[in-house]
């Protein structure tokens, strides 16, 4: 049991009055925490045809390929944020098209936001949480190397709606909750 910073109480975890789920709440003052699924922002950024990756210099999946990605920030935007990952894992800059996705992920409690993008410049370097990046043709992507199933669903989208100026965002394949690992047996 934790104590509420506020006024010292203990919180408890339990159903709040009016509330169906458990949250955690602070017995002293009745404080009530809501613990809400986090969201992540990223991008499939492109140089004519060729498709940024960046591999991942941490973990999970450190080693691996991934799209530029990550948790929004509070006080940004979700293209802010997109724009902000693209620059922190490979040092580019990018315009933003549109959005590309919506996935869920209730595994890991995340709902994550992939846009569209075109890279202002070929010019891409790894940022501190990125091992390397590289621009990759769409046929030389690494399949099995890459981080989780949400950046394959990314790709294959991207693909599909490659020369589509309209479309509505994609969503995670059917039957998908992105509890595999690409490269992995099923469930590991």
């Amino acid at each position: 049991m934790a104590n509420y910073p506020e006024t010292g109480g203990p919180i408890i975890r339990k159903i709040p009055d009016g509330d169906t789920l458990p949250r955690l709440v602070c017995e002293a003052c009745g404080f009530i925490h809501y613990d809400n699924p986090k969201i992540v922002i990223g991008a499939v950024a492109t140089w004519r045809d060729r498709i940024l990756l960046c591999r991942r210099a941490i973990e999970p999946r450190r080693g691996h390929w991934t799209i530029p990605a990550g948790y929004l920030e509070l006080n940004e935007t979700a293209e802010q944020g997109a724009a902000r990952e693209t620059h922190e894992e490979a040092q580019a800059e990018i315009a933003i098209d549109c959005l590309l996705a919506v996935y869920n992920i209730p595994r890991i409690s995340q709902v994550q936001l992939i846009y569209r993008a075109r890279l202002l410049s070929e010019a891409v370097a790894p940022g501190v949480e990125s091992l390397e990046t590289r621009l990759f043709d769409y046929g030389d992507i690494p399949w099995h190397d890459l981080a989780f199933p949400s950046v394959v669903w990314a790709l294959r989208d991207h693909d599909e709606a490659r020369d589509r100026a309209v479309f509505a965002p994609f969503t995670n394949p059917p039957g998908e909750r992105g509890d595999d690992r690409p490269g992995t047996p099923q469930g590991l």
